[in-house]
């Protein structure tokens, strides 16, 4: 009886309509792979509110996304505001970066810049600059994006070649610290906290990731020459798929 039912179900998926759609599935459930999200942040220094910043990736078509951050901070005077966006692949669980915008507005000097990672030529054309090689470097979004995945498959230490906002080719080391309890805006959650350390630099960045988000960033913390420069934590989460 059960070797009579397999061969009726083998029989059906070899039909071509059955077939179609079970490679449709399969397609609908690899496109849904990468998860998508809103986040909002509040952005703080010295635990004195400043501001807030967004972030957010979305599926623009098939294996096509934009990841987007944006903030607005001030303080007396002063004003910062930010803008990141990331269009990217997602194909058998590798994140391959198209093309990164970055600008910023205030006080001081505004600065833009255009980065395109062209997989046809192996090249990354940073505005006007002479094209430089492309070898598995990320921008300054999606390795933090990259990350996400490999501390969900329980890695601790990781290396990147980033494309940073400035347009600067940099080396990045990354390590896990442990895990701590965290008193959010959004409430409590775990995060892991995570190391960024850019080698010649003053500054020291850590990043919590939050197990119960799907490793979503939760917290960036950044210091100049061990003085605070910001702190963003989360106050809201929506997944979008």
């Amino acid at each position: 009886m059960e070797m009579k039912y397999q061969s009726q179900v083998m029989q059906l998926i070899k039909k071509p309509w059955v077939l179609g759609l079970f490679l449709m599935l399969g397609s609908v459930a690899q496109a849904a792979a990468l998860p998508t999200f809103d986040a909002e942040y509040t952005a703080y220094r010295y635990g004195k509110k400043l501001g807030y910043a967004l972030l957010s990736v979305e599926n623009l078509e098939k294996d096509t996304y934009r990841m987007e951050y944006h903030s607005k901070v001030s303080l007396f005077f002063l004003s910062d505001k930010r803008t990141e966006i990331s269009d990217f692949t997602y194909v058998d669980n590798k994140i391959v970066p198209q093309n990164y915008r970055f600008s910023r507005t205030g006080t001081g000097s505004n600065k833009s810049i255009k980065v395109v990672f062209d997989a046809s030529k192996d090249k990354i054309f940073i505005d006007k600059e002479p094209a430089i090689d492309w070898q598995d470097q990320f921008d300054n979004q999606l390795y933090r994006l990259d990350l996400q995945q490999k501390l969900a498959q329980g890695q601790k230490e990781f290396n990147y070649h980033v494309i940073n906002y400035r347009g600067q080719q940099r080396d990045y080391h990354l390590k896990v610290m442990g895990t701590e309890q965290l008193t959010l805006p959004y409430g409590m959650l775990e995060g892991i906290k995570v190391e960024i350390v850019r080698h010649n630099s003053t500054r020291e960045t850590f990043a919590w990731f939050s197990p119960q988000l799907n490793y979503q960033l939760v917290r960036l913390q950044q210091f100049k020459d061990d003085k605070e420069q910001g702190d963003i934590q989360l106050k809201t989460f929506t997944a979008t798929q």
